[in-house]
């Protein structure tokens, strides 16, 4: 079976070496206890956990699925097990207050946690995932009481969270929601609606699951100004603040899905259901929208787990399986044909995959960075730093999921065309990885919702381009360092050519918006797209330097790490970094191209 191994040495290269973490949290009151030797420790007792707990129960968890019976979801063998090692080990209090028996440590170090777990086994690390998104939406919004009732269990483990959007009738557009909430007259409200899509919904690993859930009040405006927020426990808590009654909370059906089948896919029916406001009235979406981009960062992990996973696997078997002899000549005479890996089409395929997984870390990792210093303001009650770096931030979300989401697609197919017929059956695993990371350019929003997100909202609505301008600022000042370094003066010529070209495109589709409001929609996606490759060739571009800089000075023990790191970047620019050409050129094309047929030209007919 295959098996999965931490990236642990990428990992402290980017933390120690690119964005220099250890000065990082020496800067935060959070990163008192994260020195290297804390975080070192943190990060190999994690590889092990996943590499010896949660790999293992990757395959056998899809083969299993999970199960509804009697009203009641069971999670397939070794979850309830490998849940409790997780609880144990304080893995879901890592970044949460100690003072409600969390860990204390700053937020980025759950993000490290979640893509290891990820990667071994995304399935299971949703359970614990959707927890953190109720845990971050309870801190910031929830009064004192709420917090003190929910987070203590849920920083422990002991009770899990959920995240409550979507309806039958509605998706994205939560305007439409209709579950009720009726006020009652000890405070509480009584809900009812049917919720679908509703990831971890029911389980057996907790003793309680706590949802996050949007519904209207009787007088509430109609569209999104009229939603709110409910806390909604599954089993009410006790004067103890221990498991009490059942509430009106109910698992319809368990979906039938194309993959994470071993996460438990819920269509939740609340009948009468007792419920809590969380935040103010009608201002539900603004408070969910600390859950939604929660998940949205942790989804965009789903973008570099499975091009991780896939390349180690794809690697592997490249190195063994023997095909053909290699055009350039016999590579390995002595056995009846060249392994995989002597062809040059499969190098292209494989290094595809590496140049996303490590480049979309390292995107992680910076976006990581700000993460830190929005919550230390939240904590601090610093309005003026939580908005400069929520900005920072929210200007990268939508390229984080939308990119990396769908490049990670990309080289999980990639993975499973290196074992060519292998890759299809599931003896493998590889048709799994496929299976798995397609829902992720679709849930916490669509590849074109994160892309309206950036190009209407983001640019062109609350910034009018000044979160462009902010952002290659940064990247045009970091290029101009190394214009005269001969080694590293194509990367940074390619990035200050690109950051012009960013904001040219920009100014021109906002020009062209004023005459035609199709154009926002129609190059949405193009810009998007444009915008992660741009991202990741200047990730790439820092990586480049630190491994120039380290061979140029000798005697490193990984001149091999650091030798593959710049080939790889090379190969990124000259061979992914162009696609982004055609999404410049094709974002500016007319919308009469996409809107000149009408609805019955495009039927088909014989």
């Amino acid at each position: 079976m295959p098996t999965y191994k931490a990236p642990v040495r990428d990992i402290k290269f980017l933390l120690n070496e690119v964005f220099d973490y250890p000065k990082h949290y020496a800067s935060l009151k959070a990163g008192e206890q994260a020195t290297p030797d804390i975080v070192d420790a943190i990060l190999t007792e994690c590889a092990k956990f996943c590499e010896e707990v949660l790999s293992p129960l990757y395959q056998s968890g899809d083969a299993e699925g999970c199960k509804l019976e009697n009203g009641e979801v069971t999670t397939p063998s070794g979850y309830k097990e490998a849940y409790q090692q997780y609880v144990m080990g304080g893995w879901q209090g890592l970044s949460a207050p100690e003072e409600l028996g969390g860990q204390g440590l700053p937020a980025s170090m759950g993000l490290l946690k979640q893509e290891m777990m990820g990667t071994a086994n995304w399935s299971f690390s949703m359970y614990p995932g959707l927890s953190l998104g109720a845990m971050n939406t309870i801190q910031l919004h929830g009064d004192d009481q709420q917090k003190q009732t929910y987070l203590v269990p849920l920083t422990e483990g002991r009770w899990a969270g959920t995240m409550c959007l979507t309806e039958p009738q509605c998706g994205t557009d939560l305007g439409q929601v209709k579950t009720r909430a009726e006020p009652q007259a000890d405070g509480s409200y009584r809900i009812t609606g049917t919720k679908i899509f509703i990831s971890s919904g029911d389980h057996d690993l907790t003793e309680n699951i706590v949802h996050v859930v949007l519904a209207r009040l009787p007088d509430a405006p109609r569209g999104t100004k009229g939603i709110s927020l409910f806390i909604v426990p599954k089993f009410l808590p006790d004067a103890d603040g221990g498991v009490g009654e059942r509430n009106g909370v109910s698992c319809g059906s368990l979906e039938k899905k194309m993959g994470i089948k071993a996460s438990a896919t819920c269509v939740m029916n609340f009948d009468d259901a007792t419920g809590y406001l969380i935040g103010p009235e009608n201002e539900g979406l603004n408070c969910m929208f600390t859950f939604m981009n929660t998940a949205r960062i942790g989804t965009a992990i789903q973008g570099v787990g499975p091009a991780e996973l896939s390349y180690q696997w794809a690697l592997d078997y490249a190195r063994d399986r023997r095909s053909m002899r290699a055009l350039s000549g016999k590579k390995e005479p002595d056995q009846v044909a060249d392994s995989l890996i002597h062809h040059a089409d499969v190098r292209r395929m494989l290094l595809t995959q590496k140049a996303i997984a490590e480049g979309g870390r390292a995107m992680l990792y910076y976006s990581a960075r700000l993460a830190d210093h929005m919550v230390e303001g939240h904590l601090d009650g610093d309005d003026k730093k939580v908005e400069t770096y929520d900005d920072k931030l929210g200007f990268l979300t939508p390229i984080l999921k939308g990119f990396l989401t769908e490049m990670g697609y990309e080289a999980a197919n990639l993975g499973m065309q290196v074992f060519g017929g292998h890759g299809y059956i599931s003896e493998h695993g590889m048709e799994q990885i496929v299976r798995d990371t397609r829902i992720a350019t679709l849930y916490e929003g669509t590849t074109g919702i994160q892309a309206l997100d950036l190009l209407g909202r983001k640019v062109m609505l609350m910034t009018q381009g000044g979160a462009v301008r902010e952002f290659t600022l940064r990247v045009s000042n970091f290029a101009r360092k190394h214009v005269t370094n001969k080694a590293l003066r194509p990367y940074a010529w390619e990035l200050l050519k690109l950051a012009a070209q960013w904001n040219l495109l920009t100014v021109r589709l906002m020009l062209a918006a004023r005459k035609d409001r199709d154009v926002i929609s129609a190059a949405a996606h193009d810009f998007l797209m444009f915008s992660g490759y741009v991202t990741m060739a200047y990730m790439w571009a820092r990586m480049a330097v630190v491994a120039h800089e380290r061979l140029e000075k000798g005697g490193e023990e990984s001149e091999d790490f650091y030798r593959a790191k710049l080939a790889t970047a090379e190969f990124y620019y000259d061979r992914l970094l162009p696609r982004a050409q055609a999404h410049a050129t094709s974002m500016l094309t007319p919308t009469r191209n996409l809107m000149q047929l009408n609805a019955d030209d495009m039927t088909f007919t014989h």
